[in-house]
């Protein structure tokens, strides 16, 4: 089977994850405003951001799958984004440090036909996420890489922020970016395997 496969995100650790499954996605970004979505749970929250996400590309495309995606740390019942600066990202690991969180990932495949939305699944991947305690200089030196004002709640499992994370339960995926195993069961929902969408 040939179907379009759009990721309605910007982010690399997103379409890396996609590529190493064996999928070609082509990427746009929504543009959505995610200021202007709330919700009065974390989870809730990021279900509807990925919903919007897909919603938005969706709406420019006449024949293709668009997957929207996006990803908050809860910590102590607040929801966490990407930091707004160096002290925030340092506030938050001093506040992290030797707790732990839950890693909520929305995710919402959209299936475009004929210039319509056809079908669509959203769903959630949450995952408890247990923090390490970096010595000062640790920190110091992770803040000063730019990396972790760039990801939600600070800090990156598939990057230089890994060696400060202690271990996670749940989709170590969905903590990168994106659930494949979620991923899976929304296309089998929509009637669709993930195996026939694989490029190599």
């Amino acid at each position: 089977m040939t179907r379009r496969l759009v990721l309605a995100s910007q982010s690399p650790a997103r379409l890396q994850l996609l590529r190493q499954a064996g999928l070609n996605p082509e990427v746009v970004v929504s543009g959505v405003d995610e200021s202007t979505v709330n919700a009065p749970r974390v989870g809730e929250l990021v279900a509807l951001l990925a919903a919007a996400k897909a919603g938005a590309v969706a709406k420019n495309e006449t024949d293709a799958l668009v997957i929207g995606a996006d990803s908050l740390l809860e910590f102590r019942g607040q929801p966490l984004g990407k930091p707004a600066d160096a002290a925030d990202a340092r506030v938050r690991w001093q506040r992290m440090a030797g707790r732990s969180g839950v890693l909520h990932t929305g995710q919402a495949v959209f299936d475009v036909q004929d210039g319509g939305v056809v079908r669509r699944d959203v769903g959630v991947s949450s995952t408890v996420v247990h923090f390490a305690d970096p010595t000062p200089a640790e920190l110091d030196a992770y803040l000063a890489t730019g990396e972790p004002l760039a990801v939600a709640g600070a800090f990156t499992l598939d990057g230089l922020g890994a060696p400060f994370v202690r271990r996670v339960e749940g989709d170590p995926a969905a903590v990168v970016g994106l659930s494949l195993q979620l991923l899976r069961t929304q296309l089998a929902a929509l009637g669709l395997t993930i195996t026939d969408l694989w490029q190599r």
